[in-house]
């Protein structure tokens, strides 16, 4: 099995829908990372990661939204798309196991500890620590 993790800020707020009367939260985490090119210039680059939570404790989802800061780990899978100019391209995509909110959003105060509850095996009638 290859595991990938991730920490990274949400990119927009997600999405939760039904596929096959099983539920999926849909959301995309950006991984930036700094350094210094051979010319000592600073650079970033960011790496999208789009995911895919299949479960049926969505009580999670509220707590997604753009800019919050996540740890998300599950399999990863690269698929090939046809970007809008003909070309090719590919995507990390990953399905999850396990997510947990790591903070606020950015510039938000908020969630000042991880918590995994609604990930990791809560029911959703089950109080929620955040």
């Amino acid at each position: 099995m290859i595991k990938l993790q991730v920490i990274g800020h949400l990119g927009k707020d997600c999405t939760t829908n039904v596929v096959n009367g099983k539920n999926v939260i849909n959301f995309s985490v950006a991984h930036s990372e700094r350094y210094k090119d051979a010319s000592g210039n600073q650079k970033e680059k960011t790496t999208w990661v789009e995911c895919a939570y299949w479960t049926d404790r969505t009580a999670i989802a509220p707590y997604l939204k753009k800019g919050q800061l996540v740890f998300a780990e599950g399999t990863p899978e690269v698929r090939g798309y046809t970007k809008n100019d003909g070309t090719q391209g590919t995507s990390l995509t990953m399905r999850v196991l396990s997510i947990q909110l790591l903070g606020g959003a950015r510039g938000e105060a908020g969630h000042e500890e991880a918590t995994t509850a609604a990930a990791s095996g809560a029911s959703e009638n089950d109080d929620l620590p955040f």
